[in-house]
């Protein structure tokens, strides 16, 4: 039986977002599509699959994307669904652990292009977000309220792509007590 569950998670909050996904799927639910703030599920198994996300360099429709798809797919992980770059991969538990990086630089490395992305983002809102709050002011209409909306979610942005750069800190501080 399908179930569809509306939740809502930040860019920043991916980790959190995947370990819900696993947690749905040890009560029995996997995940088999995904849209903005949407998750159907399919009974399954409890425990039957593992989940991870990834943001990629492109579009999962993108040649590059599709190739990468393509490879994961020969390592017997399946693409459940995508959202922008983001892609969701599923594979069964039993094939052992299912993890995405190999080794602690390219987990760095994939921090970095996440917050990179959520500054550009941040950086966007704020350049619009002042531009539209000074024309505002110029014309004097002070019902424009989109500028000061960009300029909130330019901080918030901001809060995020923090959040991310302390834990990549913190990430980081740990390889170099190991090496």
């Amino acid at each position: 039986m399908r179930r569809v569950i509306h939740k809502w998670f930040t860019a920043w909050n991916f980790d959190k977002e995947e370990r819900w996904l696993n947690e749905m799927a040890a009560k029995g639910l996997g995940l088999v599509s995904v849209g903005f703030c949407r998750y159907e599920f399919e009974d399954c198994t409890p425990g039957e699959y593992t989940f991870r996300l990834q943001l990629l360099d492109h579009s999962p429709r993108h040649p590059e994307s599709q190739k990468y798809i393509e490879f994961m797919e020969t390592t017997g992980v399946r693409q459940v669904g995508g959202m922008v770059r983001w892609v969701y991969f599923a594979r069964e538990s039993s094939q052992g652990p299912f993890e995405l990086f190999s080794d602690n630089s390219s987990r760095l490395k994939y921090l970095s292009r996440i917050i990179q992305l959520i500054a550009v983002v941040g950086v966007a809102n704020l350049m619009v977000g002042a531009n539209n709050v000074l024309l505002a002011v110029l014309q004097e209409n002070h019902y424009n309220y989109i500028g000061l909306i960009n300029i909130a979610l330019a901080l918030w942005c901001g809060i995020g792509s923090l959040r991310l750069l302390r834990k990549w800190k913190r990430m980081k501080r740990e390889i170099q007590l190991f090496e």
